[in-house]
Parts: C-alpha cells; sequence; structure tokens
C-alpha cells in the first residue's frame, strides 16, 4: 500500500464542524486530561511496517489457551504499537481490530498512521493485535483436503443432504482440533476479551479506549460485559448482535440485502455514468436470477452458478463507491442460455488421505460464538420460503445462509452461545451502522446500542455500505470528536448518504492524506469473496 502525502486538519475546523452539524447540546464529557502511561510489562521492540510510514514497535504477550485454567497451556499473541505523535496531549492507548473474525489487528496498528486522522495519530497510541489462532498469533490449521466433501455438502436438498452437511463439517471440524490442538476449543470472541484485558494490563493502563470494526465489534461487546470499568471509550463500528439465532441473522440480513440492491437500482436510474443507466435493472437481476436458478445462467459465455451469482450480488453492496461501478459491469456481461450449462453448487468430493494443513480461524471463532444448528432440512425450507417472500427480488443474503451451513454440527458444545449483552459500564459508547449494511444491518447495530442501555448512543449513516469510519466525513468526524473528547453525538443522529460519482468521501479522504485500510482486501481470511475452506470463491465472509 503507497504511503500517501498526509493532509492537516485544523483541530478547531473538526469541532466547528462537529458541534455545528451534529452535537448540538449533546457534549457528556470535558475533554480528558492527558494520561502518561504506567510501566507495562510488554518488552517492545522497534519494528517495521511495511506500509513504511511511522515509527512503530511489536512484541508478543504470553496469555493462556484456556482462561479457565491461567496456569496451564499459553500461546503468544502478536502486537504493534505506533506511538502518539504528540506526547504531552497522549490520551491513552487504542486498541484496535478490524473484525474479519480473523483480519489483523497488527496490520491495521501498522497502517494507522494514514487511515485514522490526524488528531488520533498525535493523542492516541495506536496499539492492534491479532486475534488468537489468527495470522502472527499461533494460527490455527485445519485440512485442506477435507475442504471439497464441505462444499460439495454446502446446499442440501433434503435430510440426506443435511445429514452429508453435518458429517463433512465435523470432520473438517475434527481436522483443526488434530492440528491445531486445544487452541481450536477456545477461539471465542469471550477468549479474545480476555487477551484484550491481557493487553491492557501489560500496557500498564488503568482504562483502555477501543475501535472495533465489523466482528472486532462482538469482541467489544464481550469486553464491555466482562471489564465495564476498565473502558474509557469504546466506538463500535458495523455491529454484530450476538442475540440473535439463526432465523434472524438470516432475516435481518436478506432484508438489508434487498434494501440495498433497491438502492443500487435507484442509483442507476438516476446516473447517467452507470453502465446500466436506462434499463431495468431490477428486471435484468430477476431474469438473470431465474436463469440461474434453471442453470442457464453464464458469464463471458461460460456457466454460472446460482450460490456465485448470489455471492456476487451480496459482496458487491460493501463499497458503493468501488463496487457498485464494478458490479454493473458484471452484470451488463452475464448472459443466458436456451439450455442448461451443467453449472452447479458443489465440488469434488473426493478428498486425500494424508492431511493437509492449511491456516484457518473463521469457522472455529463463529461457530464458537453461535449456536445456528437447525432441527431438519424442512426447517430450512421454511426459512428459504419465508425469505423469498420477505426479499422476493434478491431471495437470501448468502453470507447468512454460509452462517448456517458452515456451522451445523460443528461443536457439541458452543463456548460463547449468543445472549443479549449484559453491560453496567458508566463509560459513554459509540454505536455507528450504516442503513444498509448487508453484512452488520442496522438493525444490528440498533439492538446492540438497546441491550448496552443509556450509556449507548447510535449514530447512522443514511447510505450503503459496510465500515463507516472511511464512509463518510460526518461519520468519521463525529467518531473523532467521540474518541478524543468522550462527547458523543445527539440521540437519534443521522449522517447524509455519499453515492459513487459524487465523489465526496474518496475526496475528502485524499484531502485528509488518509485512505480506506480495508478497501479491496478481498483476498484476505474473513472477507468479503475471501476463498476459505469450504466455500465457494464468491461467497463473501466478510464480517
Amino acid at each position: 500500500m503507497p504511503s500517501p502525502q498526509r493532509g492537516r486538519l485544523a483541530v478547531a475546523a473538526v469541532a466547528a464542524a462537529l458541534f455545528g452539524q451534529l452535537l448540538t447540546g449533546t457534549s457528556t464529557a470535558a475533554t480528558p486530561a492527558t494520561s502518561a502511561p504506567l510501566q507495562g510489562s510488554i518488552a517492545w521492540e522497534p519494528c517495521d511496517s511495511p506500509y513504511g510510514e511511522g515509527d512503530f514497535e511489536c512484541a508478543t504477550l504470553a496469555v493462556p489457551v484456556d482462561w479457565a485454567r491461567p496456569d496451564g497451556e499459553t500461546i503468544d499473541l502478536a502486537l504493534s504499537r505506533h506511538r502518539a505523535t504528540d506526547p504531552d496531549r497522549r490520551i491513552g492507548s487504542l486498541l484496535l481490530n478490524p473484525g474479519g473474525p480473523g483480519m489483523s489487528g497488527v496490520d491495521l496498528a501498522l497502517s494507522s498512521p494514514f487511515s485514522f486522522s490526524p488528531e488520533l495519530v498525535e493523542r492516541f497510541d495506536f496499539v492492534g493485535f491479532d486475534p488468537r489462532g489468527t495470522n502472527r498469533s499461533a494460527p490455527t490449521y485445519c485440512d485442506g483436503n477435507l475442504t471439497a466433501p464441505r462444499r460439495a455438502s454446502n446446499a442440501p436438498a433434503d435430510d440426506a443432504g443435511l445429514d452429508a452437511l453435518r458429517a463433512a463439517n465435523r470432520a473438517f471440524a475434527e481436522s483443526c482440533r488434530e492440528l491445531s490442538g486445544p487452541l481450536a476449543e477456545h477461539m471465542d470472541s469471550a477468549s479474545v476479551a480476555r487477551d484484550m484485558d491481557a493487553i491492557r494490563a501489560g500496557l500498564g493502563e488503568r482504562q483502555i479506549s477501543y475501535w472495533g470494526g465489523s466482528y472486532g465489534t462482538l469482541i467489544g461487546q464481550m469486553y464491555a460485559e466482562l471489564f465495564p470499568r476498565r473502558i474509557r471509550a469504546m466506538a463500535l463500528d458495523s455491529n454484530m448482535d450476538h442475540s440473535l439465532g439463526v432465523w434472524g441473522i438470516q432475516k435481518t440480513r436478506t432484508e438489508t440485502l434487498e434494501g440495498a440492491f433497491g438502492e443500487f437500482a435507484d442509483w442507476c436510474a438516476r446516473t447517467s455514468t452507470c453502465a446500466l443507466h436506462g434499463r431495468d435493472v431490477r428486471a435484468l437481476y430477476a431474469s438473470l436470477y431465474v436463469a440461474a436458478e434453471e442453470g442457464r445462467l453464464t458469464y463471458y459465455g461460460r456457466p454460472m452458478a446460482l450460490s456465485t451469482f448470489q455471492g456476487i450480488a451480496f459482496s458487491h453492496m460493501y463499497d458503493p463507491d468501488t463496487d457498485w461501478p464494478e458490479f454493473t459491469q458484471l452484470l451488463t456481461n452475464m448472459g443466458t442460455t436456451a439450455e442448461t450449462t451443467g453449472a452447479t453448487n458443489t465440488a469434488s468430493a473426493v478428498a486425500s488421505t494424508a492431511p493437509n494443513p492449511v491456516k484457518f480461524a473463521y469457522d472455529l471463532v463463529l461457530c464458537q460464538d453461535y449456536d445456528l444448528d437447525v432441527p431438519s432440512y424442512a426447517a430450512i425450507a421454511r426459512m428459504e420460503a419465508e425469505l423469498a417472500r420477505i426479499a422476493p427480488l434478491t431471495r437470501q443474503a448468502s453470507l447468512g445462509r454460509s452462517y448456517m451451513t458452515s456451522c451445523q454440527s460443528w461443536t457439541d458444545e458452543v463456548a460463547n452461545p449468543q445472549h443479549r449483552l449484559r453491560v453496567r459500564t458508566a463509560a459513554p459508547i459509540l454505536v455507528t451502522n450504516s442503513r444498509y449494511d448487508v453484512a452488520t444491518p442496522h438493525s444490528w447495530g440498533a439492538n446492540a446500542a438497546r441491550q448496552i442501555g443509556r450509556e449507548a448512543t447510535l449514530l447512522t449513516y443514511d447510505g450503503v455500505g459496510h465500515i463507516t469510519y472511511w464512509r463518510s466525513p460526518c461519520m468519521r468526524e463525529a467518531t473523532d470528536a467521540y474518541l478524543t473528547t468522550l462527547a458523543t453525538p445527539a440521540k437519534g443522529t443521522h449522517c447524509p448518504a455519499i453515492w459513487p460519482g459524487d465523489g465526496q468521501a474518496r475526496q475528502q479522504l485524499e484531502d485528509d492524506g488518509l485512505v480506506d485500510p480495508l478497501s479491496g482486501l478481498s483476498g484476505q481470511s474473513g472477507h468479503r469473496g475471501a476463498q476459505v475452506p469450504g466455500q465457494d470463491r464468491h461467497s463473501p465472509r466478510k464480517m
């Protein structure tokens, strides 16, 4: 990632814009006094960033594999830090996690000098960590040879098919346990939250600030439950809802996909630069969907399976500025044939007997945070019928479905099952969400805020997309003001949508000398479009 020329916003200008536009009468706390860190126990050493800007330190921290047995086996967590550039105005440490599950907080911190605002860079030590079992923190492994049988079984059509899916999942999960040892059973987000408090103690901080995006919000929510008095500030961007079951997850994601696609179609209708401008986008999509169901869909003359088509539609709702122009080109180049093309949703079920260890963490986390088992194929069929009624155009959100299929019979006991949040903190918490976020629907953020209670403030971006901090200047400035001053926006505050072609969001990032560090990372585990064991190549897994 190239190092950009970073501009500097005047603090007075930011404050004036925020308090004029967002925070009228809503200041909840005065600007905190600067804070010198206590003596910490982490042995930091200088290290380099692959992005080429800033002075960094790296370290490891030993934590128990099983927090119920703190004197037992340990693993080393990988950490990185960028010190506050204005030590005299330093507030404290700001821990980071970008989600996934499985994305690298170490990398996010290494990009922090040009990813986050100058004000935050000046006043916080950015501390990134790779969660247990991921990236540089004792990565977990599974048998890659078992991914083909798993993929071949992920579209059951009856109870026998569901049994085959369960068997394939269980075999794959057992391989993870065999290749990764006890850690494979302790990958849940509550364990990660305990790791995060060990980092706090190692930093020598009485309280920490935290920015978590996407699945990283679940880590923050678990931390708020377990360690409510150790929070100074917590910005939860694009929220998980840990109270939902398999139906609630599918319903809310599918409703949001239908709404997001409607916004895309309306944008095409009013935007002359859209490649489908002047065409009925909804009718086109409906005809292509039917062709995919019937096995007649092609892309440049080659067969395209229904699951691939669904995954493409879902994954192109994450970042409209870059995704929507590409999506229009993809739709333009799709075609249909009169006869079945032979495209299927399955892969060869033949697997080698010799284990093929591959790094993998996604389902080890997800399926220990959510109990998503279904009793029968009839339950799946009922859900799919109801989803098609709720969302007659897009039918079903592929990420909601993959949650369900991935976790069938994964484990006998879910370590951190769903529950309503039980947070008792005096610290204000900022919850942000896009109105049309297909990965983490707005209703998830609203529910999380309600469950946290009066200390939570929900700030809404009225557009389409996932992760709000880099989505609009309005969202970013409100987040910055909260993290530095603890002042939250007025209850019910909304930031206006920015649409592709307006140029406002990207131009403002460039003017501020910032880049979106999470844009275009589709090759990483846990990201949309990532090829992860047992999933279709186009199945979006970004959280």
